[in-house]
């Protein structure tokens, strides 16, 4: 009877220990934002689609959906030493800096290059993975125009899916 209740007992111990271990695992691979205010500016849905820029314009742009998309406009207001996580997207982000500057890093950059951008520049997010970092010592902004799948009325957040951090290189 006593080898059984020891049993039970180590038993018991190594599945909690197990499912405690997993739980904190979880909890500390999550990259959720840090000091970033989101403000949902609109979201609307378009058919497909194909543009080109007129030959001989100026601008040279080609973009095409081949299914339904919501364009989807968001402002970030980014405290001092905010960041987004680490976290990535369905399409193609446009990113514009409308206050101060903010650094990206690339989630699949093993090297993890800062990208500094300053207020009215931008920069094109592929949907792979990024993280977005206040690290000027001032307050700062962007907008975003997120390219998504048709979300159902309400609210949705069908656009960004969390990442684990990448690798030890980035040190955060």
């Amino acid at each position: 009877m006593k080898r059984y209740i020891y049993i039970l007992v180590t038993t018991a111990f190594v599945v909690t220990l197990v499912l405690t271990s997993a739980t904190l695992v979880g909890v500390t691979l999550a990259s959720p934002a840090v000091g970033v205010q989101p403000t949902l500016l609109a979201r609307g849905a378009y058919e497909d689609f194909k543009v080109k820029s007129v030959k001989g314009s100026p601008v040279e742009f080609d973009v095409k959906a081949k299914s339904v998309v919501d364009v989807v406009v968001r402002k970030h207001d980014y405290a001092i030493g905010s960041h987004t996580g680490w976290h990535s997207h369905p399409g193609p982000v446009f990113i514009t800096v409308t206050e101060g500057e903010l650094t990206y890093y690339l989630y699949d950059d093993p090297t993890c290059t800062p990208h500094v951008i300053k207020e009215g520049s931008g920069f094109v997010d592929d949907g792979r993975g990024h993280m977005v970092r206040n690290e000027s010592g001032e307050l700062a902004q962007d907008m975003s125009v997120i390219i998504a799948p048709p979300s159902p009325p309400g609210p949705s957040n069908n656009f960004r899916g969390e990442l684990d951090a990448p690798n030890p290189n980035c040190g955060f």
